[in-house]
């Protein structure tokens, strides 16, 4: 069965002097203040467009190297991840590293980067950002 899920923005002003706000529209848990310069100089107190992305990226990706896992019977006992979605005003997206460390009783470091590798190429979300260069880094 197939789920939509939905976000929302509402938007004021220009692009370099506005703000706007973004809610989770879905769920209700969450609504985000958002503005450029939070996302040409990040950290401004707001969040953007990528580090929404970096957030959905690390969530799937971590629910598909544990479904992996745990389909090869190796089911890990946790997964840490991080997406670091790089921006360059002008140029878009130009870049996203995931790092991943992971708790999996009875796997080899070459099967757990084997299997994060293939997460990295298989998870939705990665796939959905296809064109976009991606590296894996295991911590």
């Amino acid at each position: 069965m197939a789920t939509t899920n939905t976000a929302t923005t509402h938007w004021e002003g220009t692009l370099m002097e506005g703000q706007g706000r973004t809610e989770l529209a879905t769920s209700g848990v969450a609504g985000f203040d958002v503005k450029w310069a939070a996302r040409a100089e990040a950290g401004q107190g707001t969040t953007n467009p990528e580090e929404l992305i970096a957030a959905a990226h690390a969530t799937c990706y971590s629910m598909a190297l544990s479904n992996k896992l745990a389909q090869d019977g190796t089911p890990a006992t946790s997964l840490d991840t991080a997406a670091e979605v790089s921006f360059q005003p002008g140029q878009g997206i130009t870049g996203i590293t995931l790092k991943v460390s992971g708790d999996v009783p009875g796997l080899s470091a070459d099967d757990f980067a084997e299997k994060a590798e293939w997460a990295k190429e298989n998870c939705p979300v990665s796939q959905a950002l296809a064109s976009v260069p991606k590296t894996l880094e295991i911590v």
